[in-house]
């Protein structure tokens, strides 16, 4: 990972060069991509961009928004983590196992008090991040809200407005994206919410991850205990965060990002 100087808010990463026009998957209103590179590409002019990282911020974000407690992304855990938490008085969330709140749902859930807290990861937190400042609006989907804001869009929302939903995904040691399934059955939940209230516009992209979805869900649980992000957690001892995040429209309450904040609308 990484690393920055100390500071309040850390330093965007250079976009690069910018994407082909094709992969911005226009003329679709709701369309759906992997990783930070994707939101870059999906996202700009967006109405509401959707981040989904099952295993596990957004599913952390979740448990913690039902709680009535506030989550701030953040892609580092280094000093700066300690300088940003501190600077908006929230609580800095620590590796697993550490014995306290951690990017763990278990850890958030059992916690006796949980008011404000920096949840930083190198995928999720951190893609929610980079995009809160040009995103207008963003939500955390997981499996227990994906059904919840999908609700939230179809009321909220006009037909016509663009929503870009990214998996983020893990990364491999080179740095490079590694696709992770979880994410895209996440997406796909969302999406076939959508679906189901009649929305249209879906590009290819879009449609595949909510055929995923609706292909994965009569055995949901066994999926994610079995896939290779499920395995290695619950290998490392965190088989609860599993089940946790495989707890499909387990709350009714939708996280939206304001002011770099996660909240109830």
């Amino acid at each position: 990972m990484t690393q920055t100087p100390s500071s309040q808010t850390p330093r965007s990463q250079s976009p690069g060069p910018q994407p082909h026009a094709a992969h911005r998957q226009l003329p679709y209103t709701v369309r759906f991509e992997w990783g930070l590179d994707g939101a870059r590409a999906v996202a700009p002019q967006a109405n509401l961009v959707v981040v989904v990282d099952i295993l596990s911020f957004t599913t952390c974000v979740s448990v913690a928004v039902d709680r009535g407690a506030e989550v701030l992304p953040y892609p580092w855990k280094d000093v700066s983590a300690e300088d940003f938490a501190a600077h908006h008085g929230a609580e800095l969330a620590g590796p697993r196992g550490s014995g306290g709140l951690s990017l763990s749902p278990a850890s958030l859930r059992g916690a006796p008090e949980l008011r404000r807290v920096v949840l930083p990861s190198p995928n999720g937190s951190a893609i929610c991040h980079e995009l809160s400042a040009a995103a207008p609006l963003l939500a955390a989907v997981s499996l227990r809200n994906a059904a919840a804001t999908a609700e939230w869009v179809v009321a909220k929302l006009p037909p016509e407005a663009v929503i870009a939903v990214i998996a983020a995904g893990e990364k491999w040691p080179d740095g490079s994206l590694r696709p992770a399934m979880e994410d895209q059955i996440g997406a796909g939940a969302f999406l076939a919410g959508l679906a189901a209230a009649g929305r249209g516009g879906f590009s290819p992209e879009a449609e595949s991850a909510a055929a995923v979805f609706d292909a994965a869900e009569p055995r949901l649980a066994d999926i994610l205990r079995e896939c290779s992000s499920g395995r290695e957690l619950i290998g490392a001892g965190y088989a609860d965060d599993v089940e946790i995040a495989a707890e499909l429209d387990g709350s009714s309450v939708v996280a939206l990002l304001r002011d770099g904040v996660f909240k109830q609308p």
